[in-house]
């Protein structure tokens, strides 16, 4: 933030301060500077001095804001705020000559629009020019100039349009027609997308919202009446449009670090002051205004004990006090026993979220080196987190069953990450030329996975057993906004990803990889969220193109969506150009370490033998083991114990379209040894009454 001196001093009132104090507080405060130079200007010399602003401190993009910085100090300046006397006004309302309609207001949380008729273009006085020059700004004409001088101000970015030029009297702020052409202020004609936003006349697009205005509505020495914009942006859109087009810009860098819309009204009113001043003119009387309902003030609990905790020395209360209110905070009590406060927050101060956010300006203003410094430091030894140990489970399980871990590369080819993602989202396209043809975020962590298996596959490595790889990541997309003009949502998941080769080519290699893999997974369940948890596994339709319908199963843990798992469909195994089939899986870390660390039971040997004995029901092709399982533990009773699936047999001698499934049944009483007459009794008893659920007959 370049700032003048003798700009700034106009904010300030108190005994003059040298610019060494003035740099040495704003240091101190968070605000070094980067450089320092007199330059000159057409009233003399002055000193600019280029400090050092953070991304969440956009407040202090402006000369007002670094000023209420140093009143709060301690160097005893106080504030003085600029006026917003217009000298000149007109009877008439603005909305007798012109229009305003705001179609995205998720994009445009609000646009102010006021109108000053009779101004008389020509060169600003030397004390406007004087004060961009000594920022580095070349002054234009005395509007123009105005709109410069309010946006280093106040921080408030503003435009003026000539009234005459805007076709219909009206601006409309819309997105952007697609291929959407565009006459910028830099000469520049530009081609449009349609999740850019535009201030438009009632005809064409007239300015790129938040980034420059347009060539076609330029104020001009012609120019006789003119339409002053204030507004604020949705600072993602105004980001996105900024680098599309290779475009910086002071407005730009401003709103991408949030104006808060509540800000606008003064700004416009102190814009159209100056305007009157330095151009003559009257101003219209009213303000034509739209967009999302203001919010309301952000109110934050302070608890002074909680701040002494976490600075770690003494400050008292009043003085507390003192130091949030020189910021600007509001503070009364919370109206319950004890000192807790009830903060409010400042519109100008959009970062201030948190109890933690104010203890820090505490701190700023108190002085940094008001903390003592410890000689040593104790440190208390805890064990990990809960979810860093089933982090660490999770990969302690995958090796010892011969996955290798790997890392790899976020982005994917546009095709990839479409075939990958979620039927109802779309894939998050990043608007980067330096990622060539690769600008997709990865939607699924499988693209990775496979492309890592295709470089193991074409360096010519092997594995007995076939190559195991897993991932743990994050995977992103998209969820299209509900109404035109709003953003879309994004939806980021931190997933396991499975990838594990077939035994062979043929549909029997291929289906004992799809049980291979779901032992993986059993595997992994019971490791992290015990024996109990319910896994459920049900065929389903995939949920994206890159997989085959016909081995595909959607995973459930305790009846709720734990991820997917299957083959690739063929043309997407083509792409990779793999040797083998595989079988993939994606599991959501979270729905497993919500069920960890798992439950354990302990349980005394059992005293006396047990009895196991397998059963093969022939059920037609369409049971689903699900439903036999279901229906032994229904009917499952004493002396039975335990029941376990075993495998399945297709072909001769069964006809076609049967199957044999063999079941484990396991029988024990606690007291005694059971006789076969007892478990002979209690197997026909458990048959008999799952024949009235599933149609089957007992292989023999």
């Amino acid at each position: 933030m370049k700032t003048s001196m003798s700009w700034l001093r106009r904010y300030l009132s108190g005994s003059a301060v040298a610019t060494d104090a003035v740099e040495r507080a704003l240091m101190d405060l968070g605000l070094p500077s980067e450089s320092r130079e007199t330059v000159k200007t057409c009233s003399g010399e002055d000193i600019c001095v280029d400090v050092e602003v953070t991304s969440n401190r956009g407040d202090c993009l402006s000369h007002v804001g670094l000023a209420r910085e140093l009143a709060a100090s301690g160097l005893g300046l106080s504030l003085v705020m600029p006026v917003a006397e217009i000298a000149a006004m007109d009877s008439a309302d603005v909305a007798s000559v012109f229009a305003l309609e705001n179609t995205v207001p998720a994009l445009c949380p609000r646009f102010l629009v006021k109108v000053i008729r009779g101004v008389k273009i020509g060169e600003s006085p030397a004390w406007l020019r004087a004060c961009l020059e000594a920022v580095g700004q070349r002054p234009i004409n005395n509007v123009v100039d105005v709109t410069n001088f309010v946006a280093g101000e106040l921080g408030n970015p503003c435009h003026v349009f000539d009234m005459h030029k805007m076709a219909g009297a009206k601006i409309v702020v819309r997105c952007a027609r697609e291929g959407e052409l565009l006459s910028t202020l830099d000469g520049k004609q530009r081609k449009l997308k349609s999740d850019e936003v535009v201030v438009a006349d009632s005809e064409r697009a007239q300015g790129l919202a938040g980034v420059m205005g347009g060539a076609d509505s330029e104020v001009t020495a012609a120019t006789v009446d003119v339409v002053l914009e204030m507004a604020t942006w949705d600072p993602v859109a105004v980001r996105r449009a900024r680098r599309r087009h290779v475009l910086t810009t002071a407005a730009a860098y401003r709103y991408e670090r949030i104006v808060d819309q509540r800000t606008l009204a003064f700004a416009a009113e102190r814009a159209a002051a100056l305007i009157v001043e330095v151009a003559g003119g009257k101003v219209m009387s009213g303000t034509l205004s739209a967009g999302a309902p203001e919010p309301n003030p952000m109110t934050v609990r302070f608890r002074p004990s909680r701040c002494v905790a976490l600075l770690g020395y003494d400050i008292a209360v009043d003085r507390i006090v003192r130091h949030l209110r020189a910021v600007g905070i509001e503070v009364g009590p919370l109206g319950r026993s004890g000192d807790d406060l009830l903060c409010t927050i400042p519109v100008h101060r959009p970062d201030l979220t948190r109890e933690v956010d104010l203890i820090e300006e505490v701190a700023r203003i108190e002085g940094l080196d008001a903390a003592k410094v410890q000689e040593k430091m104790s440190i208390r030894v805890a064990s990990p987190q809960a979810s860093e140990r089933a982090r660490r489970d999770v990969a302690s399980v995958l090796t010892g069953l011969g996955f290798f871990e790997t890392v790899t590369f976020s982005f994917t080819t546009p095709k990839l990450a479409k075939a990958f993602t979620a039927n109802e989202l779309s894939p998050v396209i990043m608007d980067d030329a330096r990622r060539g043809d690769e600008p997709a975020l990865r939607s699924s962590v499988l693209t990775g996975l496979l492309a890592c298996r295709r470089t193991n596959q074409n360096n010519g490595v092997k594995q007995a057993g076939g190559v195991r790889l897993f991932e743990l990541s994050a995977a992103f997309a998209e969820k299209p906004g509900t109404s035109k003009g709003q953003p879309a949502d994004s939806v980021e998941a931190f997933n396991i990803g499975m990838v594990m080769d077939c035994p062979g080519r043929s549909v029997d290699d291929v289906r004992s990889g799809v049980r291979m893999m779901r032992g993986a997974i059993e595997a992994l369940v019971a490791a992290l969220a015990g024996d109990a948890a319910m896994l459920g596994v049900e065929p389903a339709t995939p949920h994206a193109s890159a997989f085959d319908g016909a081995a595909y199963g959607k995973l459930t843990l305790v009846g709720k969506p734990l991820g997917y798992f299957g083959t690739l469909e063929k043309s997407t195994l083509a792409g990779f150009d793999l040797a083998v089939p595989v079988v993939c899986a994606e599991i959501s870390l979270a729905a497993l370490v919500a069920h960890y660390p798992p439950k354990s039971k302990v349980v005394l040997p059992a005293a006396f033998p047990g009895v196991e004995r397998d059963v093969s029901l022939v059920v037609d092709e369409g049971v689903r083991w699900s439903a036999i399982d279901a229906a032994i533990a229904k009917h499952r009773a004493m002396p039975m114990v335990e029941h376990a699936f075993v495998t399945t047999y297709r072909g001769k001698p069964l006809a076609a379209g049967k199957k044999s499934v063999t079941v484990s049944l396991a029988y024990r009483d606690e007291k005694r040894t059971l006789t076969t007459e007892e478990v002979d009794a209690a197997e026909r008893a458990m048959l008999g009454k799952l024949k009235g659920d599933v149609a089957f007959e007992l292989r023999v």
